[in-house]
């Protein structure tokens, strides 16, 4: 994979309101056109000329595409080809042979079905998958379950076991892993606990349904000073040592550079 990812806020933006896009782009890092979930069955035909017609930055933008199998993915495809997007979102992912179908594009494979939970590996070993994202509602709609989440806010287990076996997935074979979406978007305090453990866990990018959540999201992402100056500090001991040293009164070894590595990397990715 070529393409750097622009930093972790990313939102969704209905296809078929184009003239909510270029507002989508200027506060978000990255924007998921959604022709799928965000549009009614009777507006997708029109979406889909709004999505040709309105350009944003292609290096800042993927498109979400009805799943394989529906009468719309032919037309998403023809649709897509009158673009300049090269990365697009597939949900419903199930197998290896359905992002063979979008061999001339980027894929970030949408895990919400209980086979696809099933097949998160396959899915993304597969050559043109970039990354994975976590779909907990129709995954509980498809076992026939109404709530993902308990009364407390947290994840069911079976909601969970799926996010995780995303992020493990796409980590084993180098590719990024998107954290869901937060419905609640007045619950901003819910958001960044959720946000936090995202980063906690390695997530690098979390997607938002609205614009006021893309500054939370950010700001969980974000290095607190003391980390990031403790990060630039041990790393640059690290030329002064050989294999594994003590700094600080605390062991470094390879996790440990590595976490100090990755707090660099994120305050990169927010002052873009």
């Amino acid at each position: 994979m070529s393409w750097e990812m622009p930093g972790p806020a990313w939102l969704f933006c209905p296809a078929d309101r184009g003239e909510r896009y270029a507002k989508a782009a200027a506060a978000a890092d990255v924007v998921i056109i959604d022709l799928e979930d965000g549009v009614g069955a009777g507006d997708k035909a029109a979406a889909r000329e709004v999505l040709a017609s309105t350009p944003l930055d292609p290096e800042r933008t993927l498109v979400r595409v009805n799943a394989v199998g529906t009468e719309d993915f032919a037309a998403d495809l023809a649709a897509l080809r009158r673009t300049s997007y090269r990365r697009v979102m597939l949900p419903k992912s199930e197998s290896a042979q359905q992002l063979s179908l979008l061999s001339e594009y980027e894929v970030v494979a949408l895990f919400e079905s209980p086979l696809g939970a099933l097949r998160t590996d396959e899915v993304m070993a597969a050559p043109n998958a970039i990354g994975s994202m976590a779909g907990a509602e129709d995954l509980l709609a498809g076992l026939g379950g109404n709530s993902s989440r308990r009364a407390d806010g947290g994840y069911r287990d079976v909601a969970q076991h799926l996010r995780s076996t995303a992020l493990l997935a796409a980590k084993a074979h180098g590719k990024f892993a998107l954290d869901s979406v937060y419905l609640d978007i007045a619950d901003l305090d819910g958001l960044r606990a959720e946000s936090d453990a995202a980063v906690a866990v390695g997530y690098e990018a979390k997607v938002a349904i609205h614009p006021k959540q893309l500054a939370v999201i950010r700001a969980a992402y974000a290095p607190a000073d003391a980390e990031l100056d403790w990060a630039r500090r041990v790393l640059a001991e690290v030329p002064n040592n050989r294999g594994v040293f003590s700094f600080e009164g605390h062991m470094v070894d390879g996790p440990v550079i590595r976490h100090a590595e990755r707090i660099l990397a994120r305050a990169e990715a927010v002052a873009k």
